[in-house]
């Protein structure tokens, strides 16, 4: 497989005590690895073909589902299973909803073993964005949106993570500049921070559109590109 081939992949922001001290959950990526060593990110991944069987308990809202669904072969449903893996994996914290689950594929075995399935009805799409050419790892990521208070686990309690991320723990939204960001992670921030005070999904979704001769800057929801950087 060609590594350096663009790879859908989906990014879970998890928010916690919005409206009095607001901090996001993030990890620090290892040193070894081929994207994006060492920095701050959320948890995220690319998504397995295997996320597209996934039954969610919880439907994504209209109109994130239909803003997901635009330019895209992977399926809403699909993006958000990826996001509740990822999450899963890096953090061990679970977005679902109590039922049982005797038939999860081997990928989502333990995170049914705690007597619960993926739930997206909580997720909000707020950002998307394609990695430069000429990185080691493309991506083509889709940043989801959740509320701390949606998960059913102890939101400090990241004992099940698996050693992808280390340092994990909730920043401060406005001490997160301190920390060692990627780029699109500050962007992300930003536009997050501009709208902490603003309920419901964005009205347009941003997307950075990297190709070989600009980075293209457009909105999903029906506007036209808004030009490029």
């Amino acid at each position: 497989m060609d590594k350096s081939a663009l790879r859908d992949a989906a990014t879970i922001v998890v928010l916690r005590n919005r409206t009095t001290a607001p901090a996001i959950l993030m990890g620090q990526r290892g040193a070894k690895a081929a994207f994006m060593p060492m920095k701050f990110v959320f948890p995220g991944g690319a998504v397995d073909d295997g996320d597209a069987s996934i039954p969610l308990a919880g439907p994504l809202p209209h109109p994130c589902a239909a803003r997901l669904a635009e330019n895209s072969l992977r399926t809403p449903d699909t993006l958000a299973a990826a996001a509740i893996r990822e999450l899963w994996e890096e953090t061990g914290q679970i977005l679902g909803q109590p039922s049982d689950w005797h038939d999860a594929p081997p990928d989502w075995s333990e995170f049914a073993a705690t007597g619960h399935r993926p739930d997206a009805s909580g997720l909000t799409f707020i950002f998307r964005a394609v990695t430069p050419p000429g990185r080691p790892r493309r991506f083509d990521a889709r940043f989801l949106m959740a509320e701390a208070d949606q998960l059913a686990s102890d939101p400090d309690d990241f004992s099940r993570a698996a050693d992808e991320l280390s340092h994990l723990q909730w920043v401060p939204i406005d001490k997160a500049r301190s920390f060692d960001l990627p780029f699109i992670t500050e962007v992300v921030l930003a536009e997050l921070a501009a709208r902490l005070d603003v309920p419901g999904p964005p009205a347009l979704v941003p997307y950075f559109r990297n190709d070989d001769e600009a980075l293209l800057v457009s909105r999903l929801g029906g506007q036209s590109p808004l030009g490029s950087l």
